[in-house]
């Protein structure tokens, strides 16, 4: 066939659902008001350990409008839940595993009524002294582990050795949009609203939970008002609701706190990290050992990605990695943008820059002069890999080379000025994923997919790839997702939402598009009957020869002469099975020059540049969204992101948004990000890597080292705060 023209897909367009944001009229999940709604409200748990030994609902059941209080003393059983952990938080048990553990819902006509009532509702335990502290607690089980080469040993004869111990704090998501499900039964069918980035893993839950087939249960999702990874699972309080639901007959709403999101969903973990490498005199990496530990609940262990860019960012042929996780009494943990690679980014671009420093060899070059050939963990070739171009043109964009390299020789002022790179990475990641495609005797299409858009922009960028697919424009083209009715897609994390879901609908497009023309060139009353297929191409709904425009029609009377109401097909994806051919990662290069005053320790980022080798840009302004907002997450996490948590109790100190500091727009500066003009074809259809994540990776340890450049002193803990520069 010939190539279809280009038209919406690598344009800087804006958001096609940006209006129905800005006026109020998307619907985000706690918008959902069916009639007759009534409210539940969550009571947590004062311990973080122990069983509860009464629950006192009398107050509670005599406020005015109190439907019913729902614990473990009166919730019906739910043998099908999958976990003891699942079945404990849909009060099933009275034992409790975390501070702010559901323990009761009060269900009530009013959320003021629902909110008092919870308040009254007295809990009594036999409490036990928790463990929460990461640095104290022993690990459990048998490490993560990875080695190739003799590590030790090469470490012991390298000319240069050093050996350095970071720490990260705990983060957690915070996004606009609190978590919340409105649920209600028709009989044995079940209907949700909810905030998810899964449908159809939200709809799993539910009929797993309640013992009901698949398809009797429906989750609706159409707008999402971020997550990060926070809704990639569905947590305690999507399976309470459809419980309140359930036992009162009535439709039931349940909005977490924003105090509640720190407890009632994940976070991403605290980490100690120590890293040994040894290198020549030319700052050529001959061994690195990686130990590790991260926290997890007791109940159930999350492990995340942490030890792959530790095993094929650079060449290093002596490598071993220990990754253990240390079990305490805290609630689970989850994924957060760019989880493991943004973790382990900042010890392994932190300790790159202290051999830089130690070598006096400038910090580029020395990522450079460990560039692989092929991926050194494999032994594969990689399908791109262009990190060379990216620092080549960060260099060039960022003014690197104007700077003095030595720690703490310019000033500007009071303020103390360095700059600072690291290297990004994260993995290309498919799913299989499907997408329904409609062509309307009007011209019109509707493609559809269960899929999620908690801010990328999916709307967008999917009806840019159905409208060059089927050759028609941007206003005669409508994607939509988010309901579990519509043909399956994967999760929308790791990435993978524009690869795995953006290759089903240019399959079906695809699919549809042709399925048009081989109807034109049969049908004898069409001006293309008798052309060849192959040189028939579709430009804003008209079908016409290639090297010929004036001979054609458009779809709209293609379809109404045949007498067909519409065309449709399902358009598929499912990555290739079988070995490996290729290491398919995302790259990018991060620059940033912070100030820091010298006299109070204050670090304000001044700039950041990011370069990525990410494969095809669908749509250029939405990858800006992405990238400039990782950037403003990724100072955060730099110099302020982290939980406190008070040891004795298992309660966190600063769950709210006073205390647990965010970055606001005084803290965000110039930001910037370029993307290398290419495309990956062994990627997926269309030649995407996903954006996603690799934009947060190395945002932060690109700060930490212009800290150190601009100070002289290496702080490895984050957040980078005050009191450690003074």
């Amino acid at each position: 066939m010939s190539p279809q023209p280009q038209a919406a897909v690598g344009a800087p367009l804006s958001r096609v659902d940006g209006r129905l944001k800005v006026t109020g009229q998307a619907k985000y999940a706690a918008d959902h008001d069916p009639e007759g709604v009534v409210h539940a409200v969550v009571v947590d748990s004062t311990v973080a350990l122990g069983r509860i030994t009464g629950i006192d609902t009398r107050a509670a059941l005599a406020q005015p409008g109190v439907l019913t209080v729902i614990s473990h003393l009166n919730a019906p059983e739910l043998p099908n839940l999958d976990t003891p952990f699942e079945r404990l938080l849909a009060f099933q048990d009275g034992r409790i595993l975390f501070h702010g553990q559901p323990v009761a819902v009060v269900v009530a006509t009013t959320l003021e009524s629902a909110q008092h009532a919870a308040s009254v509702v007295e809990v009594t335990y036999d409490a036990e002294q928790p463990s929460t502290d990461l640095t104290e607690a022993p690990p459990a089980g048998d490490p993560e582990t990875y080695a190739r080469g003799d590590a030790d040993e090469a470490l012991r004869s390298a000319a240069v050795r050093l050996e350095m111990a970071y720490r990260l704090a705990r983060n957690h998501h915070n996004a606009m949009e609190p978590h919340a499900t409105v649920a209600r039964w028709d009989g044995d069918k079940l209907m949700v609203w909810d905030k998810t980035q899964y449908v159809v893993g939200t709809q799993n839950q539910l009929a797993g939970a309640f013992n009901i087939p698949r398809e009797s249960v429906r989750v609706i999702s159409p707008f999402v008002g971020g997550a990060f990874g926070s809704a990639l699972r569905t947590w305690p309080h999507v399976t309470l609701a459809a419980l309140a639901a359930r036992m009162t007959g009535r439709r039931v709403k349940l909005v977490l706190t924003r105090r509640q999101q720190y407890f009632g969903t994940g976070y991403r973990p605290a980490y100690e990290y120590s890293v040994r490498l040894g290198s020549d005199r030319r700052g050529h990496l001959t061994a690195v050992i990686h130990e590790l530990r991260s926290e997890t609940s007791r109940y159930e262990t999350h492990m995340e990605p942490v030890l792959g860019i530790g095993q094929m960012l650079y060449t290093t042929p002596n490598v071993r990695q220990a990754h253990r996780s240390v079990p305490l009494d805290v609630n689970a943990a989850t994924w957060m943008r760019g989880p493991g690679y943004s973790t382990a980014a900042f010890p392994m671009e932190s300790a790159l820059d202290e051999l830089a420093h130690e070598l006096g060899v400038d910090p580029i070059e020395l990522r450079l002069r460990n560039e692989p050939e092929e991926d050194p963990s494999t032994g594969l070739p990689f399908s791109t890999r262009r990190l060379r171009d990216c620092y080549r043109v960060g260099v060039r964009e960022f003014g690197w080379n104007r700077r003095n390299p030595e720690p703490r020789s310019t000033r500007d002022g009071d303020w103390l000025i360095g700059t600072g790179v690291a290297t990004g990475v994260y993995d290309v990641v498919r799913s299989a994923a499907q997408a329904s495609v409609r062509l309307d005797a009007n011209g019109t299409a509707l493609i559809e997919s269960s899929a999620s858009d908690m801010g990328p922009g999916t709307y967008t960028s999917m009806t840019q790839v159905a409208a060059d697919a089927l050759g028609l424009t941007m206003r005669n083209v409508t994607f939509r997702l988010g309901d579990s009715v519509m043909p399956p897609a994967p999760a929308q994390g790791g990435s993978r939402t524009m690869a795995s879901v953006g290759s089903a609908v240019q399959d079906g497009c695809d699919r549809l598009r042709q399925q048009a023309i081989r109807i034109a060139v049969e049908d004898e009353d069409s001006p293309l009957y008798g052309a060849d297929a192959a040189d028939v191409v579709v430009r804003g709904g008209r079908l016409h020869m290639k090297d010929n425009p004036a001979q054609g029609e458009t779809y709209r009377h293609l379809v109404t002469r045949n007498d067909r109401g519409h065309l449709e097909t399902l358009g598929t994806f499912t990555p290739p099975s079988g070995p490996a051919r290729f290491s398919m990662y995302a790259y990018g290069a991060m620059f940033a020059e912070v100030a820091v005053d010298a006299r109070l320790g204050l670090v304000r980022v001044r700039r950041m540049l990011g370069v990525y080798d990410a494969g095809r840009i669908i749509s250029p302004k939405l990858a800006d969204s992405q990238a400039l907002g990782a950037m403003v997450g990724g100072i955060g996490a730099a110099l302020l992101e982290h939980t406190v948590t008070d040891h004795r109790d298992g309660r966190l100190v600063n769950a709210n948004l006073a205390d647990y500091l965010l970055p606001v727009n005084a803290d965000i500066p110039d930001l910037r990000a370029i993307y290398l003009d290419g495309e990956d074809p062994e990627a997926d259809p269309i030649g995407v890597k996903g954006l996603g994540e690799i934009v947060q990776v190395g945002v932060a340890p690109a700060v930490a080292n212009a800290v150190f450049h601009a100070t002289g002193r290496r702080i490895r803990e984050l957040p980078i705060t005050a009191e450690a520069l003074l």
